[in-house]
């Protein structure tokens, strides 16, 4: 037991070491994100599954987009939280489509290797460089996004190309209509059937609802609190709750 408690510390320990971001110095401007709007209406459906081979035919505008991003990292100086927070996402969704189309084809995002098995990952990769600075997915998603805007509900807005992953949107996110973007991709996740299973006296909720709980218990008193707010089917408190298994199979669109 007291090896299994060392490993589970060390592995801890290398995440959050691995996530850790610091703050850099940038006079970028907000940019646009009219190009990756384009794209995701073009290969992205309306239920999230992504056309990859569309995006690597279509690689000169999807270059052009992730070039844009690399050379404007958000700052507080000229951003503001919402155009910083808008930035990051799409920054994460862009990614990730260019980590799976650069390993194409593949059938699950978690096939592809990086570093030292069961503490790095796909998500460790440090491929990303945004005037300079090398980040990795995790860093984006562990380092910027979630400590440092304590909103829960971009685990429904962030997409890692799997199956039980919150659906990709088909448009990008705007920081005009972030807050709505995200009550929406919160309805969405929480009413889709392939994600969570709701009844009025059971739950068989995404791992997600498990794993970024504490994301979630300063804003809402319970699970089924949260539920209550997007969910068409009411449930009552005392409703008994499992959790489904996560399938990381891609979410590729198959015609």
């Amino acid at each position: 037991m007291r090896l299994y408690q060392l490993l589970l510390y060390i592995i801890c320990i290398t995440f959050l070491t691995n996530c850790e971001v610091k703050d850099i110095a940038s006079d970028a401007q907000p940019i646009e994100h009219q190009l990756w709007n384009e794209l995701l209406q073009e290969y992205v459906d309306q239920d999230g599954w992504v056309n990859y081979q569309g995006f690597i035919q279509d690689s000169t505008k999807f270059n052009s987009y992730l070039d844009l991003l690399q050379a404007n990292h958000p700052n507080e100086k000229n951003w503001t939280s919402s155009e910083r927070l808008a930035y990051w996402i799409n920054a994460y969704n862009a990614f990730t489509i260019k980590l799976i189309v650069d390993n194409y084809p593949t059938a699950s995002i978690k096939d592809i290797k990086s570093g030292i098995p069961f503490i790095n990952s796909v998500f460790d990769i440090k491929f990303i460089n945004i005037e300079g600075i090398a980040y990795s997915l995790n860093n984006i998603e562990h380092g910027i996004i979630r400590p440092k805007f304590d909103q829960p509900l971009i685990h429904f807005a962030v997409n890692c190309a799997s199956y039980s992953c919150p659906k990709l949107s088909n448009k990008a996110f705007c920081p005009k209509t972030l807050d709505d973007q995200l009550k929406k991709a919160a309805k969405d996740f929480v009413n889709d059937p392939t994600k969570n299973t709701i009844g009025e006296n059971q739950l068989e909720l995404s791992k997600i609802l498990q794993w970024y709980w504490l994301d979630f218990k300063d804003h809402y008193d319970s699970r089924i609190a949260f539920l209550n707010i997007y969910s068409e089917q009411t449930i009552k408190e005392d409703a008994k709750t499992t959790f489904k298994d996560y399938n990381w199979t891609l979410n590729e669109r198959t015609n």
